[in-house]
């Protein structure tokens, strides 16, 4: 199935200990880079997560956020008695020195260790948020495809395109050529002085291999059928098909060289949009 690199995911997963809500984007990129947004919770997952994508995607610059918002109730809050009988002790030693010393409650539960939260299991925590993980890669994966479909079927078109231009160049051939044996006999009815027969013939033959195209087309349909062929895969794509885009330019480029007739020049602009408008596409395939 062909992929899209473009797509975006979005999901959450409600846990015993609060709510894990994750994104997933991604844009066009060479190769795979993967920019990684996490809660002080789930730290130590960054290898696993990163292991999981490179499982599923090989390109794109990709996005990956992960948030967590904590459910536990003030009433599972308590106070850490040892801690705050110390606290106490130290403020009233220090009355006798700083006698307008006076302590706010607020500020003290922000003390460091006063206010004690009920445990949270990480390692759960942490299998949720990687089952969250493999829920966003199978909705970023679907949404890959549904874009990589549209633009397959875009790239069918424009092959298709190539191919009828490839066959109207091949009927027109024989009649270019009869013009430009008319052409040069036109010419030589013009000169004056006898001409070796055989050396004309030779010469006429010369020319035409120079500006013979039948290779060029030849080509064209080998890459034509390699490019469906490939379309239908269902490995990652885009890098072969970037390489089979320098093979068709190349083919486009020398048909446009060796033209003689405005049929074919014209022809050779065509293929050229239509190559360029693949190449513009495959940029956007995983």
């Amino acid at each position: 199935m062909i992929r899209s690199m473009t797509a975006f995911a979005a999901g959450e997963r409600l846990t015993p200990w609060g709510t894990l809500a994750g994104e997933m984007r991604a844009v066009n990129h060479r190769y795979l880079e993967l920019s990684l947004r996490l809660p002080e919770e789930l730290r130590a997952l960054e290898p696993q997560l990163r292991e999981r994508v490179a499982a599923r995607v090989s390109r794109g610059k990709i996005d990956l956020g992960l948030r967590y918002r904590t459910a536990i109730a003030p009433t599972e809050l308590k106070l850490n008695e040892a801690l705050l009988g110390r606290l106490a002790e130290l403020a009233h030693d220090c009355e006798a020195r700083f006698p307008r010393l006076s302590v706010d409650f607020a500020e003290l539960l922000r003390y460091p260790g006063v206010v004690e939260q009920a445990e949270v299991d990480s390692a759960a925590l942490q299998a949720e948020a990687l089952t969250l993980l493999d829920h966003l890669l199978d909705e970023f994966a679907a949404a890959r495809e549904r874009e990589g479909a549209k633009l397959a079927e875009a790239m069918r078109e424009r092959l298709d395109g190539i191919a009828a231009i490839a066959l109207q160049v091949r009927e027109w051939l024989p009649e270019i050529r009869a013009a430009l044996r008319q052409r040069l006999d036109n010419r030589l009815t013009d000169i004056k002085q006898p001409l070796d027969p055989g050396r004309l013939e030779q010469e006429l033959v010369l020319w035409l291999q120079k500006i013979d195209v039948d290779e060029e087309l030849d080509r064209l349909a080998v890459h034509v059928a390699e490019a469906r062929r490939i379309l239908g895969l269902r490995d990652a794509v885009g890098r072969r098909l970037d390489f089979l885009m320098q093979e068709f330019n190349r083919e486009a480029n020398t048909l446009g060289s060796k033209s003689v007739d405005a049929r074919t020049t014209q022809a050779a602009v065509e293929l050229k949009v239509l190559i360029e408008q693949m190449r513009e596409q495959v940029q956007n395939l995983e």
